[in-house]
């Protein structure tokens, strides 16, 4: 008790301090004082120490308060407009649930465009708050008829309430939901207006009897024309066939469509935009239409039969439409890979020009049509082809080439080497360009198209990234790179070996040219090239010891650019022959000249050229810029013929007279398999250089010194002075091209 006492006399003295510091005492109150339990208080002291609450959130984004539905009927379809108010709770741009299964064909918000999320079937709005908001959705839906009744199926938000209005045609008396009530019912202007409560968040099934209208009018005899696209694709192991059906209706409505198909095939997919359901019959489909009142329909049906593979016959018929009153097709024919197709041709099929062809069945073609037929069906017998395939073995094709490459070396005193090797390629397919440098070289640069480009390391070679088609640039372009290679020092005397890097492309021709120091002397002693001072001094022996041959044209250093891009393209075939055109000129009497050229337009040095006459065989060799030249040649028949490792021989008869004539020879390379068997062997005379006349360096030379000098991102005493030594190889095929010197300082 005497704690009790304390305890409320303490609460009146704090009391009545906290009231005296707040605000000065009135001079009429009276003070008063305040009895509690201990209980009290410590449940006064817990409350004070809670922190405060935070603001309240709404437990959803937004809620829909009311949908007021208007539907109106009008022959075959429903339309209506949903009026849906609502209050988004939160703050920000909220996701609100309108609709489930339902074609919306308008929303907006206050007049404006109402953004909507399509997920599924369900159709989301996106409203911002926090305030009440306003929505119209404009509705529609086809109707769905069956013996003695009309239906449609509508969609009801999930909202507070929905209430709705029918617009139904004619008098009707029996008109049904699937779920809500009917509130009322009245008739006005000879139209039936139903007005109902509905299941928020539900689809409601409405319906009616047919019976109660007025009389309808007897259906119109259907009336209509077919067209029929067909592509037959005849693949490795099947045959494939796909039908554009398009149905233009001319009298009364389509509600389904049978379809013939021919025997043997399977189907595979059927598609089109009014299709609704499609059903397997005998030997055909049943095809029911989503909006019967249309008056063009489309279809797509996809189907295919096995074959044997290789060689095959096949009796075909086609895709028809049945009860038409006219039906038209036509029929392309495509196939994979190599083919011979015989098609024996029956009415009612012509055959036609592929360019003849619909558009639509032209885009439906991946491969190049073989032949096309165009036919109009009536009442004779069906459409039918009977094909017979016979299959041949794919060729190999190369995905890129080289037309040439031209190579510049710079030796040092030192025994380093800087190549540059600029080649120009074709290129359909092949991403990378594989490069095998020498043992201790190293990619110093590379340059695609004119562009610098970053090489890739590999385990098995550095790769180079090529440009394809459909990218910059569309034809031929060069691709360059420049490598160093550490050698051994020169000695007073000596032999090294040079060798060019292995590259997985064909190449046309290789043009090396290896300028050394000036104070060393050097000549070929083996490897797999040609030296051009050997070359034309074997052109001159061969012409000299022929008494009437003579090597027409001059030597000259290497071309610094490369020649035109190539107009084939990449297959090759061991064997397609070369071409020899002869043509008669002015000039000196019984002189045969000609110039001999690869299928680029690339000149061929080292060609022989065997000319057969009734005097006997004379035998040339083209020079550096693929010439050559034979005098005195006797009238009557001759035979040319030109031959060179790696490439295709041309040969041509022809009788000769007193005229000039010039022979235009063009070689293609020969075929993978023949072009991997051929070895070449470095069997060149040795020739002293050093006695003969020091070939100056070309410009290749000169652009190499001044791009070590200023550009590449290394440091090389290059030569200034020295000798030119220049070699040549025909076709390289992965191999790397290799010459042997032996040096002596002078």
């Amino acid at each position: 008790m005497t704690g009790s006492r304390t305890l409320t006399l303490a609460l009146l003295l704090t009391c009545s301090h906290s009231a005296f510091a707040q605000q000065p005492p009135r001079p009429n109150e009276t003070p008063r004082a305040v009895t509690l339990s201990l209980t009290e208080y410590n449940r006064l002291i817990d409350l004070a120490s809670r922190p405060p609450q935070g603001a309240l959130v709404a437990p959803v984004a937004a809620v829909l308060a009311s949908a007021n539905l208007r539907v109106r009927v009008e022959r075959d379809t429903a339309r209506g407009v949903f009026a849906i108010a609502g209050d988004a709770l939160r703050p920000g741009v909220s996701r609100v649930s309108l609709l489930s299964g339902a074609t919306l064909i308008d929303a907006n918000a206050g007049g404006r465009p109402l953004p909507l999320i399509a997920d599924g079937n369900a159709h989301t709005a996106l409203i911002p708050g926090p305030g009440p908001f306003s929505l119209s959705l404009e509705w529609g839906a086809p109707l769905q008829f069956k013996p003695g009744r009309a239906s449609f199926v509508l969609p009801v938000p999930q909202a507070g309430t929905a209430r709705a209005t029918f617009d139904l045609p004619g008098d009707q008396a029996d008109v049904h939901l699937s779920s809500g009530l009917i509130t009322g019912k009245s008739i006005l202007d000879g139209r039936t207006i139903i007005e109902a409560t509905l299941d928020p968040g539900s689809s409601t099934e409405v319906w009616w009897s047919m019976r109660d209208s007025a009389p309808t009018a007897a259906a119109r005899e259907l009336r209509a024309l077919a067209d029929v696209m067909t592509l037959i694709t005849i693949g490795d192991s099947d045959v494939r066939m796909v039908a554009l059906i398009d149905v233009s209706v001319v009298q009364g409505e389509l509600r389904t469509a049978a379809v013939r198909l021919p025997a043997g095939y399977e189907v595979t997919g059927i598609s089109g935009s009014s299709l609704e359901t499609s059903e397997p019959v005998d030997g055909g489909l049943i095809l029911t239409v989503g909006n019967p009142a249309a008056r063009s329909h489309q279809f797509l049906v996809s189907l295919e039969r096995p074959h044997d593979g290789g060689s095959f016959s096949v009796d075909t018929g086609f895709v028809s439409v049945r009860d038409v009153q006219r039906e038209r097709g036509e029929v392309a024919i495509e196939g994979v890979g190599t083919l011979e197709l015989t098609v024996d041709e029956r009415d009612p099929m012509h055959r036609i020009d592929v360019r003849e062809l619909n558009q639509a069945l032209q885009s439906l073609a991946r491969l190049p049509v073989l032949t096309a037929f165009r036919y109009q069906r009536s009442a004779g017998p069906a459409p039918a082809l009977a094909l017979e395939v016979k299959r041949f073995a794919d060729a190999g094709v190369l995905a890129a080439i080289a037309d040439r490459a031209v190579a510049t070396t710079l030796v040092t005193s030192e025994g380093r080497a800087l190549t540059e090797v600029v080649l120009t390629v074709q290129n359909r397919a092949q991403p990378f360009l594989k490069v095998t440098l020498p043992p201790g070289a190293s990619m110093v640069s590379v340059d695609v198209a004119g562009q610098p480009a970053k090489p890739v390391q590999g385990t098995d070679g550095i790769r180079v990234p090529l440009l394809r088609p459909g990218f910059r640039p569309t034809g031929s372009y060069q691709v360059s790179f420049v490598y160093l290679h550490a050698g051994t020092p020169f000695a007073k005397k000596g032999d090294i070996e040079m060798t060019l890097p292995k590259m997985d492309l064909p190449v046309g021709i290789v043009q090396w040219e290896l300028f050394a120091p000036e104070r060393y002397s050097m000549r070929t002693i083996g490897g797999n090239v040609m030296d051009v001072k050997v070359l034309e001094r074997l052109a001159s022996s061969t012409s000299t010891a022929s008494s009437n041959g003579v090597a027409g044209g001059v030597v000259g250093s290497l071309p610094a650019a490369p020649p035109p891009p190539r107009g084939a393209g990449f297959g090759f075939s061991a064997q397609r022959p070369g071409r020899i055109s002869v043509t008669g000129v002015d000039g000196p009497a019984r002189l045969l000249t000609g110039r001999v050229v690869d299928e680029s337009g690339a000149v061929l040095p080292g060609v022989t050229i065997e000319v057969a006459t009734m005097a006997g065989l004379r035998t040339v060799i083209t020079d550096l810029n693929g010439a050559f030249a034979v005098s005195d040649v006797l009238p009557g028949p001759v035979t040319v013929t030109a031959t060179l490792p790696g490439f295709s021989p041309a040969r041509s008869s022809f009788n000769a007279d007193e005229r000039t004539r010039r022979l235009d020879i063009s070689l293609p390379v020969g075929g993978l398999t023949e072009t991997m068997s051929v070895t070449v062997v470095g069997e060149t005379p040795l020739v002293d250089v050093q006695r003969a006349v020091a070939t100056p360096p070309s410009q290749n030379v000169v652009d190499l010194q001044r791009k070590a000098t200023g550009v590449l991102p290394v440091r090389i005493d290059v030569p200034r002075a020295g000798t030119s030594h220049q070699f040549i190889k025909p076709l390289v095929v992965d191999q790397e091209t290799v010459v042997r010197l032996r040096y002596k300082r002078r």
